[in-house]
């Protein structure tokens, strides 16, 4: 899974980025809002991890401003902002999941398989016209009928017609 990590804290930033590292993933790492903006929007995450307080900008504005041009990558916020109106806050601006600090490693990762795998679930089967692809079938329709597309081509197509925030691996076209 490749994972964007917004934190400032540099030694927090560390522990979580070697912990998901560890566990076989790919985490960049931004400490600023404006280094997050520009990593976000040119790289593909499967899930960002979002710190709230950062030094040049606010995380909810961050998390707004990706909502707004339509990314729905999953966002699992992080943060010491942990007073319940400050949950509903970073929930109503789009985050996917919400946890304090401190937090569980272990819980963490869990709570973004679980985001990616939801996030995967809906994303199965895509439609434009009167084409119809599912992902996890592999397999390609027009009008209902089953059409037969060898695998490289159905790898094209299916990063063709991929959302953007959202990154298909060789893994998922494994499955």
């Amino acid at each position: 899974m490749r994972i964007l990590l917004v934190e400032d804290d540099v030694t927090l930033a560390q522990v979580v980025s070697r912990s998901l590292a560890d566990q076989g993933h790919q985490v960049e790492r931004a400490a600023t809002a404006e280094q997050a903006r520009w990593l976000w929007r040119v790289h593909g995450f499967d899930a960002v991890l979002l710190d709230l307080t950062l030094p040049d900008d606010n995380g909810l504005q961050l998390l707004h401003d990706a909502r707004g041009r339509g990314d729905r990558t999953p966002v699992l916020v992080l943060t010491a902002r942990n007073r319940t109106e400050e949950r509903i806050a970073g929930l109503n601006a789009g985050a996917d999941d919400y946890l304090g600090k401190p937090f569980d490693l272990a819980e963490v990762e869990a709570r973004l398989r679980a985001l990616v795998r939801r996030r995967l679930d809906l994303d199965d089967r895509v439609s434009v016209g009167r084409l119809s692809l599912d992902r996890r079938t592999q397999r390609l329709y027009l009008d209902a009928e089953p059409l037969l597309l060898p695998a490289r081509e159905f790898a094209v197509l299916c990063e063709l017609l991929t959302p953007p925030g959202r990154v298909v691996s060789k893994a998922m076209l494994a499955d």
